[in-house]
């Protein structure tokens, strides 16, 4: 569906919609415990119901309460080998390693993007550990025994990689070593899986000071009831309004949250207050398209540690750059990073796209606030924030389907 955003003045409080990175998780180790749990304040997103798709196929059924925002988890279903990832690049890399050690095989499906962005890491340990594998444009099948013992990762190509196997590796008979090949991007999604790890007892030593975590063997997940924290990241798109004019307060957000997003906060000030400030954004990488669009607006900047925005739902950076283009801003790619100059800014000349992407469509409302305009395929935000519209109708934004 299309929608058209009208200039519109923005104001009121919401509330913050819940973490993504936190709901896999509490999800993901609620179903290992293999008890009957309840977790409050989750959001079906298309990610998360794909990762409660995983979890049937290891035999954990779940009822929603709509009205709550509650759901419970049982351990009561026939396992499956099928494991529908939709899109989900998240669940795809927390679930394989996972599903080897619950089933011994598995095949996951998914969207051709989801196939494209790839498992190469994975596909090294399934060499070095003869575990057999196959893959097409819309699935991958595995089949094996994964091992403890010693893992070599790179640090920066995805941190998915790494919290997969420390979610599988202590339920193995046998203690094993991550040992993370510098340099470490993303770090706070390790450090977040291990908190909720944490929660639900089970222990990693975290030596990240020297690249390494030591994960003992045989450990059980402990059945508790959990809640999941409000989503810095999604909250970027509704706090940006506060610098374009607006008076937004999102409530139930963690001041002390490990999201590493939060850094948002310190990255629209320095839009804001600088003019083309340098920005790393190497641990931060889904603010990408929310701070090329700030940058835009405000005072331009150059973003380095861009590589891995490529390999998102879209290439983020090319896919960003063609619709700002749109509006008047010219721009400049390199290898790991982005340069969004100071242009002078038009209501766009065309339709903006959203490229099946959720965080270009959020991005790009929040631009159409100030210009008015089109975006096509809004469903996609549909991925991680399906109430998206309905939020920021709340404050005021207008918005017509078209």
């Amino acid at each position: 569906m299309n929608k058209r955003i009208l200039i519109s003045s923005v104001n009121g409080k919401v509330l913050a919609p819940p973490s993504k990175s936190y709901a896999h998780r509490i999800l993901i180790s609620s179903a290992l415990s293999k008890h009957d749990t309840t977790i409050d304040n989750v959001e079906l997103s298309n990610d998360i119901i794909a990762t409660l798709n995983c979890l049937k196929a290891l035999g954990t059924s779940y009822e929603y309460d709509h009205k709550l925002k509650s759901l419970k988890l049982s351990n009561n279903l026939v396992k499956s080998d099928l494991f529908d990832c939709i899109e989900s690049g998240s669940t795809l890399r927390f679930m394989i390693p996972i599903a080897i050690v619950e089933n011994g095989k598995a095949t996951f499906t998914g969207t051709k993007r989801l196939m494209e962005r790839g498992i190469g890491i994975y596909e090294e340990i399934f060499n070095e550990q003869g575990i057999k594998y196959s893959k097409d444009e819309t699935s991958i099948k595995v089949e094996g025994k994964l091992n403890p013992g010693s893992y070599k990762v790179l640090g920066n190509v995805s941190s998915q990689f790494i919290s997969g196997l420390l979610f599988s590796l202590p339920l193995l008979n046998g203690d094993s070593l991550i040992e993370i090949i510098p340099p470490i991007e993303s770090i706070d999604y390790i450090l977040i899986t291990i908190d909720v790890l944490s929660r639900f007892g089970i222990k990693i030593k975290n030596d990240l000071v020297n690249n390494r975590l030591f994960i003992k063997g045989n450990q059980k997940y402990l059945g508790i009831n959990s809640v999941v924290e409000g989503d810095y990241s999604n909250a970027a798109f509704l706090d940006a309004f506060n610098y374009l004019g607006g008076n937004v307060y999102v409530d139930g957000l963690n001041e002390l949250s490990l999201q590493g997003d939060k850094a948002y906060i310190k990255y629209f000030k320095t839009l804001k207050e600088f003019d083309m400030p340098t920005l790393d954004i190497s641990n931060t990488i889904d603010l990408g398209p929310i701070l090329f669009v700030m940058a835009s607006l405000l005072n331009g900047a150059k973003f380095v540690g861009t590589k891995r925005l490529q390999i998102k739902e879209s290439d983020r950076v090319k896919c960003v750059c063609d619709e700002l283009v749109k509006f008047g801003v010219e721009y400049e790619i390199g290898d790991n990073y982005c340069i969004i100059k100071k242009s002078n800014l038009h209501k766009p000349t065309c339709m903006i796209s959203s490229h099946n992407d959720h965080r270009l469509v959020m991005a790009f409302t929040v631009m159409l606030s100030k210009f008015g305009g089109v975006i096509e395929n809004t469903e996609a935000v549909n991925k991680s924030f399906p109430t998206f519209f309905k939020v920021v109708r709340k404050l005021g934004i207008e918005v017509q389907d078209e």
